[in-house]
């Protein structure tokens, strides 16, 4: 793997963006896995980007050990090794509360705390780091059991969900922004119609963030407004009523229509060839997918044909931030996942500022 520049670089329209609102409000940000060349790198570039405060979890010597061998500042790089730090304790008596209030069984304390994944997910919940990104080198399962079991939900949301980032200079209506979100794309085969809507409307906030402005979500689907009317076109349907609603409630400033296809949802032209009566229809900055194999195959040919830039994907429901990337990620894609939760932690600290949701 080559090795990077710890120097700033400039980055894409996202990472730029995501870096200025970074250097007005830096975070720190635990790394549950920093036993990875490419989160050392990463970090690094972090550092010298001047925007988070990174945590590497693991062995102190292995990290180090790795940093020297491919020529890698550590400067401002705090790294911890799980059972030697000073709150290993206080953890451990914190997830024996946990197992006694939630009845779960999660076994010995000591044991558990020691693994990086719960170690990290207990540093947020706690309020000693502000974001958390795992999963470089761990099957996705391990490390979203140790967000579940550590971090609290949020109570309005059904179901944890992944969103993706995509970004791309070369690629056609990528979103209004040249940023597009993708809902769900790693943890829900086939979410219902209420944890359809809670995703449009979780992943809409999080793209008014960002973007800020009006965000726009389309729920996809083979049918636009009842070309095709089957069940599956009509749950897409009812859930972006229901998301609509929702919006509403809460006085959000997103629009969400449903159900569309792909092409009518990012495509102004095909939008007015097959609805010629409806009014101009801006560009979706978010997709909801109908279900999880779509929005994974979508994912992957995106980043692998169309040559997509991803980011992420950050875990929404959760009452603190929490991203996950996988494990073939690249440096970029490391980077670039840490910034975008360190900037949804922002949005937490606004929100909450005494640290309880």
């Amino acid at each position: 793997m080559p090795d990077i520049s710890p120097q700033p670089a400039t980055g894409n329209s996202v990472t730029r963006y995501l870096l200025d609102q970074l250097r007005r409000h830096p975070k720190r940000v635990v790394f549950t896995e920093g036993e990875d060349i490419r989160v050392i790198q990463a970090a690094a570039r972090l550092v010298a980007e001047e925007v988070v405060a990174p945590i590497l979890l693991g062995n102190r010597e292995r990290i180090r050990a790795l940093a020297t061998e491919h020529s890698v500042s550590l400067k401002f790089v705090h790294i911890i090794d799980p059972p030697l730090a000073s709150d290993f304790g206080l953890f451990c008596k914190r997830v024996e509360n946990m197992a006694r209030y939630r009845t779960m069984q999660l076994g010995d304390p000591a044991e558990i705390v020691a693994r990086p994944h719960y170690f990290g997910a207990l540093m947020v919940q706690y309020g000693q780091a502000d974001a958390v990104v795992g999963g470089n080198q761990a099957l996705p399962a391990a490390y979203f059991r140790a967000l579940l079991h550590s971090i609290k939900p949020l109570p309005q949301v059904p179901k944890i969900f992944g969103v993706t980032i995509l970004t791309g200079d070369h690629l056609k209506h990528l979103g209004g922004s040249g940023i597009l979100f993708l809902a769900d794309c790693g943890l829900n085969p086939n979410p219902d119609v209420t944890e359809l809507a809670a995703i449009a409307v979780e992943t809409g906030k999080l793209a008014h963030h960002f973007l800020g402005r009006k965000a726009f979500v389309a729920m996809l689907s083979h049918s636009t407004k009842g070309s095709a009317n089957v069940p599956d076109a009509q749950r897409m349907a009812a859930a972006a009523t229901l998301a609509r609603d929702e919006a509403l409630k809460q006085f959000l400033d997103i629009g969400i229509e449903g159900e569309l296809q792909a092409d009518v949802a990012l495509d102004p032209e095909a939008s007015e060839t097959k609805l010629p009566a409806a009014e101009a229809r801006p560009t979706a900055d978010v997709l909801v997918f109908p279900n999880l194999d779509a929005a994974h195959i979508s994912l992957k040919l995106l980043q692998h044909v169309a040559g997509a830039q991803n980011y992420g994907q950050l875990i929404l429901g959760l009452s603190r931030p929490a991203a996950q990337v996988p494990r073939t990620a690249t440096v970029e894609t490391i980077f670039g996942t840490a910034a975008a939760i360190a900037v949804e932690a922002i949005k937490f600290h606004q929100l909450y500022p005494d640290g309880e949701v």
